[in-house]
């Protein structure tokens, strides 16, 4: 995700860390570089590159921006849905830390109860960025647990899933024991639960991409209408068509490479959602729960990304 100030009118054009001119760099190039050549051939063969009325690539102009900007708006409700989402996990886990206090009531028992449930609060946490986006740091996780869960992860195809269930497993055994009321454990497990219909709800969007009949349809029309560009401006911009044609294409192909970036979320992307960033400050947050004080700083962004 892109943290940084807002630029000023100077800063605005040469920024670009965080734009996506580098993706789109080799079509305006070609778009350039055949609208100098269309624009030449015309000169000098105007029997063979011909021209034509532009007024028909208008009103497909329009069109496509109407397409493009339906597109950008379903990926964005999926990259603010996904903020959404892990903004609710941080709100749970951050209460079920308070939540836990009550087991310190059942003594030395009832607070290792408490640090093992927070500790699989962590784990899930960084389980679920390892779900989301792949080739993420695993030992993250297993850090976090115990040699014998470590081993039931690395045999789960749902690590995070595993863990939850790890979680109501102490729940049950400290009903079954006494150390907890029937109230006191509905509490705790409607937080587990809670934290299940987080990730539930990150797989839907990772695992359901925008239909790609809708996308396959807008990437060839933003194509064909770059390439027909400079045959309909060529009399009228003469040697500007290249650069106007270079211009339009940034526009065009900016909101189709932005669109593809905030479709996916959870990817590697500078534009994707800081999902490691927000895990490591669940971590950070349930370790202060627990009275530790020698605590990491929060993340921050590098290079005005943070992930």
């Amino acid at each position: 995700m892109i943290v940084r100030d807002r630029p000023n009118l100077f800063q605005l054009f040469f920024i670009v860390r965080g734009s996506i001119v580098r993706r789109i760099l080799p079509q305006i190039i070609a778009i350039f570089l055949l609208s100098a050549l269309i624009v030449w051939g015309h000169d000098e063969r105007p029997n063979l590159i011909v021209a034509f009325n532009g007024s028909p690539l208008a009103l497909l102009g329009i069109a496509l921006s109407i397409f493009l900007g339906f597109r950008n708006n379903a990926s964005y409700d999926r990259w603010w849905e996904g903020r959404r989402d892990w903004g609710q996990l941080v709100y749970v886990a951050r209460g079920f830390a308070r939540q836990t206090l009550v087991l310190e009531a059942a003594g030395d028992t009832g607070v290792e109860a408490r640090k093992n449930l927070l500790r699989l609060t962590m784990a899930f946490a960084q389980a679920l960025v390892c779900l989301l986006r792949a080739g993420s740091d695993e030992n993250k996780v297993l850090r976090l647990l115990t040699p014998s869960e470590a081993e039931f992860y690395r045999a789960a195809q749902n690590g995070p899933d595993l863990i939850l269930r790890l979680m109501s497993a102490d729940l049950a055994r400290l009903k079954a024991s006494g150390a907890i009321s029937d109230i006191q454990f509905q509490m705790l497990d409607i937080s587990v639960g809670q934290m299940g219909a987080v990730q539930a709800a990150c797989e839907r969007i990772r695992n359901t991409p925008l239909p790609f009949g809708y996308t396959l349809l807008l990437h060839r029309t933003a194509y064909l209408f770059c390439f027909l560009l400079p045959f309909g401006f060529v009399d009228t911009l003469r040697w500007w068509a290249p650069f106007v044609t270079a211009l339009i294409a940034y526009t065009f192909f900016g909101l189709d490479a932005l669109g593809d970036e905030l479709e996916d979320p959870f990817g590697h992307r500078p534009n994707a959602l800081a999902i490691e960033a927000l895990a490591d400050t669940i971590e950070i947050n349930l370790r202060e729960a627990l009275g530790e004080t020698a605590l990491p700083p929060l993340p921050q962004p590098q290079d005005f990304v943070l992930m």
